[in-house]
């Protein structure tokens, strides 16, 4: 271990130095994270009302979306959208590719954890709602929601988690955020060890603060159980 040059392991100055440009990604990956889960919840929401249909097609459709984006890497599914769409002549810039394939990959996973949330509330309460004459929309937005939100907010919280980790990944098709920063440092320093330790810090920060606001949100929506 004496022989080991700490320094090429982690150098403090250029970590120092390099911090405000990488951190210049930060809106990029916040960009990305948010507005994919804020997309990818409202069509995660619609399959996830989908799969509980009556109607056969609709369920049948929802599972073979749902099944299809949770077997594709996500990474797979940024290329097809970035280099391969333009084949069939739609182009679309990375950003909106990156914005595109984590909302329609982060969907699949929300449908699930929405649908049993819905699920797990007990059916009587329905009952009770249409027997002091309340419609069903009422019941459903002022009674069974309130409740399934509480029960979903741990996963999905962690799928935003997940896209906020996964946002790096956008980097490959040319997103300048944070990793895509650092890898410009590390290529011009040759010491990627160290501005990966950065990036390291950069998203532990992110998810400690998304993990924060997590339990904020599961004290305030404790009062419908």
């Amino acid at each position: 271990m004496s022989s080991i040059d700490w320094r090429s392991v982690f150098n403090p100055e250029l970590a120092v130095e390099s911090f405000p440009y990488i951190l210049s990604g930060l809106g990029q990956t916040l960009w990305i994270s948010l507005l994919s889960m804020a997309i990818g919840l409202g069509i995660g929401l619609l399959l996830a009302l989908c799969r509980l249909s009556r109607l056969r097609l609709l369920r049948i459709g929802a599972s073979a979306y749902i099944s299809f984006m949770r077997g594709v890497p996500i990474l797979v599914l940024l290329f097809m959208l970035y280099f391969g769409l333009p084949v069939i002549n739609i182009q679309l810039d990375a950003l909106t590719a990156a914005i595109t394939g984590f909302s329609l990959n982060s969907a699949a996973y929300m449908a699930e954890i929405i649908r049993s949330s819905l699920l797990s509330i007990d059916r009587g309460q329905e009952e009770a709602a249409a027997s002091l004459g309340l419609s069903r929309y009422r019941t459903f937005v002022g009674i069974i929601l309130p409740q399934a939100i509480r029960i979903a907010i741990p996963p999905l919280s962690n799928v935003l988690l997940d896209l906020v980790k996964a946002s790096s990944l956008a980097a490959m098709i040319t997103v300048p955020e944070i990793f895509q920063k650092a890898k410009i440092v590390g290529g011009r320093e040759f010491d990627y060890m160290t501005v990966y330790f950065v990036v390291a810090f950069i998203y532990w920060g992110i998810c400690s603060g998304i993990a924060v606001i997590q339990e904020i949100l599961e004290r305030r929506f404790a009062r419908y159980l």
